[in-house]
């Protein structure tokens, strides 16, 4: 399980060989130090840099890049080493930002060498510094813990390594950044809005948890939307999937959107939430069975559209639909909203960061000029506070216009890019959906609803999520989940969650080719009936809603076999040998009121799937109060963690780790008195039975 630190806290490592990765905003320099038993730097053989990247156990990036991955093999250091110290910093004379309060907050992941992520630390609350001290591994009676230190410096490296104890520190400083700007050439710019895998955006259980969304699972993701999981989310910048939400949905390093591989994370986002899931490789041997996304590419994609001229001279060029890189527009598309999200964390972070660093100086300047006690009574004081709170109303106020600045032209892409939104994208408003035809090819991804930030609740980043689905969906049913959800009737709640369930499974239906997309549904105590109608009705359903403990043994045995057929014949590399009764098209199991009806054999088989199905098309979509199953205990923690939490009434639960924020996630809901789902379904029927399934 992912320790995620905050400032001052530690955690055991359990292995020796790591390595380190650091998302960042934009370009920074990457380093370390050894320090011994005092953490004094001995000298600057002690120092791994851009000019000397590789010590003895330890090697780091020879250039500034947005990411970095440092190798530490703590068992190959000399003796005398008692820590190491990981450092950041912002290359100077390269036009980028010059502290790292105007950038987005860096993100540092402790992981073995498999890529599981041991701890992570978001930097955040740095302001004039341009330099930080990260985290430090360090050695405590014989055994090794990473500590998040997040410390900054404003005069930068040479402040830094002056504060380690080293003799020249100033020199050494200023050798590192020549051999960055020797190398700036060769530096890694930050990535262009795309894709997460997966949602970046963690959840505070996840909108990464959300990447923003990989959710921010975004992915980021991590992680906007994915959730990512803000892809980053990345890794990616998000979430939301993403917000990849990353959140948290989850969402898990921060989102670092790649090319071939589109939380939260934010983490925005994605989600990403508020870690990264990377898609299932497609089997070798020929046959049926082939999940892997059937429009991936592995190269680097077209660059996007040129923008349409400004208006008049000096002002931000008009919005343009699918002004992002990719490989159709739907690509395009689907990585503008990232960059949207990405956007919208920035300019929010950017906002906090400069109010922050407001109260913050008011605070000093009058601690300064009341700490003579002549001025703590008569007119000298009284002026003292009045021109601190003036000085602190104007940063205020010019941090608050940029931020409108931006928050309009976000607006204005907005009111461009929903209408040209692919139904798959596009909220059950969008006049899309009354002209939708059922795809006879799988979409990129899928709107599970909206992301905002409270700074301005009416600018919304769709929620999209990558198909096949990396991560099964939890709709919480709970009173407890949120504020919003203890003010409601727990029956309403309940039937709120159920009917966000089936909007989601409807749309799923509706976006992917007739009879490739099937849906099973347990009811226990058939409590959902009238929420499930519109599926009952339209025949769209596998078979009825199984009820009782006979109905519920029956589907988790019918998809537990599938998920074991399917994973002998995908390992054999035998896919031609499947029964012939198999339906090797994805499945959807959607589960109301867990944990009712379910004894402790299909617990186990209901976790089963969470684990193992969507790596082989089973996907699950629960409808569930956490507080209900509490007698199973910490047995089902993997079970809940393991799945994108989303909640039927708006709530900001999904955590977005890239900049801190907290996205508030907006359910679908289609238009009060619309019979837009009643026609999507007739749709689904429709196009099933022109092609004969």
């Amino acid at each position: 399980m992912t320790a995620e630190l905050v400032r001052g806290q530690n955690h055991t490592l359990p292995q020796t060989r790591l390595e380190i990765r650091v998302s960042a905003g934009s370009p920074v320099v990457a380093g370390a130090t050894l320090g011994d038993e005092n953490g004094t730097v001995r000298g600057v053989e002690w120092i791994a840099h851009p000019g000397a990247h590789r010590l003895p156990g330890l090697e780091v990036s020879r250039q500034a890049a947005a990411g970095h991955r440092l190798a530490v093999d703590l068992e190959a250091l000399p003796d005398e080493v008692h820590r190491v110290t990981v450092l950041l910093a912002l290359p100077t004379g390269a036009g980028g930002p010059t502290r790292f309060g105007a950038t987005a907050a860096p993100f540092v992941a402790v992981t073995g060498l498999d890529g599981t992520e041991i701890a992570t630390f978001t930097l955040t609350g740095l302001d004039a510094e341009s330099a930080v001290s990260a985290l430090e591994l360090y050695r405590r009676q014989g055994a090794w813990k990473v500590r998040a230190v997040g410390q900054g410096y404003a005069a930068g490296l040479a402040e830094m390594l002056a504060d380690q104890g080293l003799a020249g520190a100033a020199e050494l400083a200023a050798s590192i950044q020549e051999a960055v700007a020797r190398s700036l050439a060769r530096s890694v710019a930050p990535p262009p809005p795309r894709t997460p895998e997966g949602d970046r955006v963690r959840h505070a259980s996840g909108p990464s948890d959300a990447h923003p969304p990989t959710a921010p699972q975004p992915q980021p993701t991590a992680h906007p939307p994915t959730v990512h999981q803000p892809t980053a989310p990345q890794s990616a910048t998000h979430p939301p999937s993403a917000p990849q939400p990353q959140p948290t949905a989850h969402p898990s390093t921060a989102p670092q959107p790649t090319a071939s591989q589109p939380q939260p994370t934010a983490h925005p986002p994605t989600g990403t939430g508020p870690g990264t899931q990377t898609a299932p490789a497609a089997p070798t041997a020929a046959g049926p069975i082939n999940y892997a996304h059937p429009r991936r590419q592995h190269a680097a994609p077209p660059p996007p559209p040129p923008a349409a001229p400004s208006a008049e001279p000096g002002q931000a060029p008009q919005p343009v639909a699918g002004d992002a890189t990719g490989w159709s527009m739907d690509e395009r598309l689907y990585n503008q909203i990232w960059g949207m999200f990405e956007d919208l964390a920035r300019s929010a972070a950017a906002y906090r960061s400069a109010v922050d660093f407001a109260e913050s100086r008011m605070g000093q300047e009058l601690d300064r000029s009341l700490s003579d006690p002549r001025n703590r009574i008569g007119g000298t004081g009284d002026r003292a506070r009045e021109e601190a709170r003036a000085k602190r109303d104007e940063l205020i106020a010019r941090a608050r216009e940029v931020l409108d600045r931006d928050l309009a032209q976000l607006a204005a892409e907005a009111a461009v890019v929903e209408p040209a939104l692919p139904a798959a994208y596009a909220g059950w408003d969008n006049p899309v959906w009354h002209a939708h035809r059922i795809p006879m090819e799988l979409p990129m991804a899928l709107r599970i609803g909206d992301l905002h930030l409270p700074e301005r609740t009416d600018l919304r980043i769709p929620l999209l999520v990558r198909l096949p689905l990396e991560r099964g969906i939890w709709v919480d049913s709970g009173r407890t989940a949120s504020e919003a959800a203890a003010l409601m009737d727990t029956d309403r709640l309940r039937r709120l969650a159920m009917e966000t369930a089936v909007l989601h499974a409807a749309r799923l239906l509706a976006v992917y080719p007739p009879g490739e997309f099937s849906v099973h549904v347990i009811d226990p105590a058939g409590s959902a009936a009238g929420s499930l109608a519109p599926l009952v009705d339209a025949g769209v359903l596998a078979g009825p809603p199984a009820a009782g403990p006979g109905g519920v043994a029956s589907v988790l045995a019918h998809l537990t076999r599938r998920v074991d057929l399917v994973q002998m014949a995908v390992r054999a590399g035998a896919a031609d040998a499947l029964p012939p009764d198999l339906d090797t098209g994805e499945q959807l199991l959607v589960v109301n009121d867990f944990p009712h009806g379910f004894d402790d054999r299909a617990v186990t088989q209901l976790r089963y799937l969470a684990d193992e199905g969507p790596s082989v098309g089973v996907h699950l979509l629960m409808v569930a109060d956490r507080e209900d199953a509490s007698a199973y205990g910490p047995v089902l923690d993997p079970l809940w963690r393991s799945l994108l939490r989303i909640t039927p009434v708006a709530d900001n639960h999904l955590a977005d780790p890239w900049v801190g924020h907290a996205w508030t996630y907006e359910p679908p809901a289609t238009p009060p008195g619309s019979r837009v789902l009643e026609q999507v379904l007739a749709a689904v029927t429709a196009a099933r039975r022109a092609a004969g399934r």
